[in-house]
């Protein structure tokens, strides 16, 4: 790359999907032609410990001669495969067995100070030194917010917790160096500890705050901080963000941007463009040297890697300083597909037509799973939509299925999500009018006819779904896709059964049509369990 010394991708591994070997392979191999040069498989337990049989057991995990082949395949086409790991925080999914709470600190949190906790660390080190030739390491550490709040404090009393992150920091990267490592760590931390739990510098901040030199000094000389931001796109906060990060880790800052796959089964290419457009320029800017795209797979890992090309095609194209028409021409040389079709892939989160605003909200998630009694989110419009858009949208995606066969499942399970948000988008809005009027036999008519469309059209997004899934990953984590999918299915039958008694006079009413509809006052709207049902979360609450 013209600007970077590393220019790679961060492929979540972590939330459900694990790409299979075949299509990893494929991928590499187009972001090699792109001019990548570095790839992270971001695994916090989805890799072989052969010490540890229930790391990452029944999720898919890579062996140690799945990494192998992957690190050769990708060495021969100029591909460094760097680890990306968890060595702090971020390891919930280790905390359902008994073996590991015993090193639990609190929440997702590992045990700072207890030997126990090393011995893991090292046995991570163990494993990756013999599956990665690369020996450059991302040892994670980021958000870990009650870091020093558990059972640390139950056992030690409360210490500063910025000398709880640096002992434990100190600790894991001398393990590192044993293996001959030169790790990296998000430093988000280290602001968040300063800033009251917030990681950006304020605006009226930047400039006169400093991280204490105090701090600084006990970093360790050999460590390179990964400064990350996904979302704004203010040059000034970039430039104080590189700049205070190179206090921390001096000439050694590594930048991390997005390219949006998370959140649900859409991906969000324009809006990691809008931010890339900032970014990139920052580091180029601010002599950044390495930088990395984050590909994470947050709440269920829906939308596959292939997804997002577009965004990491322009990434790529300006890193390079290629001009529009030579990224769009070697987009088409590399994948056969054309970068303005492969970009269409976004249309189902634009409710208001491909125009307006940044289609960063996940609303073809939260409205697929909007129940259409409760209606949770269906306040949360900015202005009236036409369901009707993604009929429209739906024709451009089959005849892209039709054109491209190669990454036409791509095209298919946006087309058959459209098809089914046509019907579901405000189907809850339309029953609680009718409900609401006391008119039963526009409700019959309803549950006989839109329903059981839904219904209908439920059955080829599914088989569309799955196939994608299967195409790109391992098949561990859809049984999470049927369940939830599922349950959606059954839970629509359930309420056009109720309809129809209701409609029949067998029941008296609706309870859950009868309370208000409220804006959604409750995190991410985006995500299933905030979106599906308000007892979604308190359900999920298990005391460990």
């Amino acid at each position: 790359m013209k600007h970077f010394e590393k220019f790679g991708v961060m492929i979540d591994c972590s939330r459900n999907a694990v790409p299979n070997l075949q299509a990893l392979k494929r991928f590499i191999e187009i972001l090699a032609k792109m001019g990548y040069n570095c790839v992270m498989l971001y695994t916090e337990d989805t890799y072989e410990i052969p010490s540890e049989p229930f790391f990452g057991y029944k999720r898919g995990k890579y062996t140690i001669e799945e990494l192998r082949e992957i690190d050769d395949y990708a060495d021969s086409l100029g591909v460094e495969m760097i680890p990306c790991i968890q060595t702090l925080a971020h390891v919930n999914a280790l905390m359902r067995w008994e073996r590991f709470r015993k090193i639990r600190d609190c929440n997702d949190i590992l045990l700072a100070g207890d030997e126990r906790t090393y011995a893991l660390i090292d046995a991570m080190f163990d494993s990756l030194s013999k599956s990665l030739r690369s020996r450059k390491i991302h040892i994670g550490m980021d958000e870990a917010h009650m870091v020093g709040l558990g059972k640390y404090l139950d056992r030690n009393g409360y210490h500063n917790r910025h000398e709880i992150l640096l002992a434990h920091l100190n600790r894991v990267c001398e393990i590192a160096r044993q293996y001959g490592y030169e790790p990296m760590m998000w430093n988000d931390m280290f602001f968040r500890l300063d800033l009251d739990g917030d990681y950006y510098v304020p605006k009226d901040k930047i400039g006169t705050y400093h991280i204490s030199k105090e701090v600084c000094d006990k970093v360790p000389s050999d460590l390179s901080g990964v400064y990350w931001d996904y979302y704004n796109t203010d040059a000034t906060v970039y430039d104080a963000m590189m700049s205070l990060s190179d206090e921390l880790s001096p000439n050694r800052v590594w930048f991390a941007g997005g390219a949006w796959c998370w959140g649900g089964f859409t991906p969000h290419n324009r809006y990691s463009i809008r931010r890339n457009e900032v970014a990139i320029p920052a580091c180029i800017r601010n002599g950044v040297k390495n930088a990395i795209l984050t590909m994470w797979g947050d709440d269920g890992g829906e939308t596959p890697i292939f997804a997002v090309l577009p965004a990491l095609m322009h990434a790529a194209a300006m890193a390079e300083g290629m001009t529009e028409d030579e990224m769009k021409a070697k987009f088409l040389e590399i994948t056969g597909v054309s970068y303005d079709d492969m970009i269409t892939l976004d249309l189902p989160n634009y409710i208001y037509g491909k125009e307006y605003g940044t289609g960063s909200s996940n609303y073809s998630k939260n409205r697929l799973y909007n129940d259409p009694f409760l209606g949770i989110v269906d306040k949360n419009n900015d202005k009236p939509v036409d369901p009707k858009i993604f009929a429209e949208y739906a024709k451009r995606f089959y005849a892209n299925a039709e054109k491209y066969p190669e990454f036409g499942y791509l095209f298919k399970t946006q087309a058959t999500l459209c098809d089914i948000l046509t019907e579901k988008f405000d189907l809850g809005i339309r029953t609680r009018e009718l409900y609401e009027k006391g008119d039963k036999e526009g409700l019959r008519a309803l549950a006989e006819g839109d329903y059981t469309l839904f219904c209908e059209k439920w059955e080829a997004f599914y088989t569309a779904f799955r196939y994608q899934w299967e195409t790109v990953n391992k098949t561990y984590g859809f049984e999470m896709q049927d369940m939830r999918l599922g349950g959606l299915l059954v839970r629509v039958k359930n309420c056009k059964r109720r309809l129809l008694d209701f409609a029949d006079g067998k029941l008296d009413g609706i309870a859950e049509l009868e309370e208000a509809v409220l804006p959604h006052d409750g995190g991410n709207a985006g995500q299933w369990h905030h979106a599906y049902s308000a007892a979604s979360i308190a359900m999920n609450y298990i005391s460990m």
